[in-house]
């Protein structure tokens, strides 16, 4: 069964802390893809750990985590680029997007890509861009409801 919302339950943006590793972790695991990319945190934690502080380290990367109730329901890995095309503009790369099953088709996808964008655009991006699996046909619907439009090729080369 669905756990309900309601309007009074306020969700709250931040980013993520050393001590949000766990719940990320589970939330990347949180369908088939996610459980075939990302072996489980208490397997690997020095490997989550180690990517972790590096991206904390940097400026233009982070988690975006968002929470209700003190509880890490949704995630968003935001990457900052910048490039010599758009006249050395920045854009904004979007990856990892989950939030958690039992509250999805409450908006709160919405409410999360919302947030990215806002803080793209804060930091004067000209674009925010993404990939979602192919496989994902619903994904690719959430996110051209949201404005996204297919615009490239995605191509992968594994090392």
């Amino acid at each position: 069964m669905r756990a309900m919302m309601t309007k009074s339950e306020q969700v709250r943006f931040r980013m993520a802390a050393p001590a949000d590793l766990g719940a990320i972790v589970a939330l990347l695991r949180d369908d088939e893809f996610g459980q075939m990319r990302n072996p489980a945190f208490e397997t690997e934690r020095v490997h989550y750990e180690t990517a972790f502080g590096e991206m904390s380290a940097d400026p233009h990367n982070g988690i975006l985590v968002m929470t209700r109730d003190g509880q890490l329901i949704g995630i968003a890995q935001l990457t900052y680029i910048r490039g010599l095309s758009y006249t050395g503009g920045l854009r904004a790369q979007v990856e990892s997007v989950r939030v958690a099953k039992q509250l999805r088709g409450f908006g709160l996808g919405g409410q999360l890509m919302s947030e990215a964008i806002r803080r793209a655009r804060e930091k004067g991006c000209v674009l925010v861009q993404l990939t979602t699996d192919i496989r994902r046909a619903q994904t690719r619907t959430f996110y051209e409801k949201l404005g996204f439009a297919p615009s490239h090729h995605g191509m992968k080369l594994w090392l």
